[in-house]
């Protein structure tokens, strides 16, 4: 007996691929985003869900990857300006999972990097998390974050500097 397809069929296999390709990285995003494993696998889960309903809408402007951010990122926002998020406990702690740079940062240690990064501004947080952790070039930051190209460099400048400043304090450069 042959199964018969939706029309959707293919909007699923697209998301299953989306979901293969892109839901480690996001996951780390969204996780030093919110601070929260949980909170970050139900901002994962809803940016795909919201990527499925949207699929037909996305036009290829940019790339999967950069829309997918987008999407997350705001997802970690609204979540971030929830009034329960506010009220509740959000220290990392080092068992917590501590993502990988893909990019070189210096001789420093992951998970002390990780650290200083949580406790920057988020609009600093998210270009370091962009640029060194999910390796995405500074146009694609830019579709993401829906600011000019230069607005990015000059927060990644700022936030290196911030960083540095938060590792010298602690004593760990």
């Amino acid at each position: 007996m042959e199964t018969v397809k939706g029309p959707d069929s293919s909007n699923e296999n697209r998301l299953t691929r989306l979901i293969d390709q892109y839901q480690a990285v996001l996951l780390q995003m969204c996780f030093m985003y919110l601070h929260d494993r949980t909170l970050a696998e139900d901002a994962v889960q809803e940016t795909f869900l919201k990527a499925y309903r949207s699929m037909t809408a996305f036009r290829g402007e940019c790339s999967e990857k950069t829309w997918l951010t987008r999407i997350a990122i705001n997802t970690c926002r609204d979540m971030r300006r929830s009034a329960w998020f506010r009220h509740t406990d959000r220290r990392v702690t080092p068992e917590d999972m501590t993502p990988i740079p893909v990019q070189p940062v210096e001789d420093y240690d992951a998970e002390e990097l990780a650290q200083a990064i949580v406790k920057l501004p988020a609009k600093y947080k998210e270009v370091i998390l962009l640029y060194y952790y999910q390796d995405m070039s500074m146009k694609e930051i830019a579709d993401s974050l829906n600011i000019a190209v230069s607005s990015v460099a000059g927060r990644l400048k700022q936030a290196c500097t911030k960083l540095r400043t938060v590792l010298e304090k602690e004593g760990r450069i």
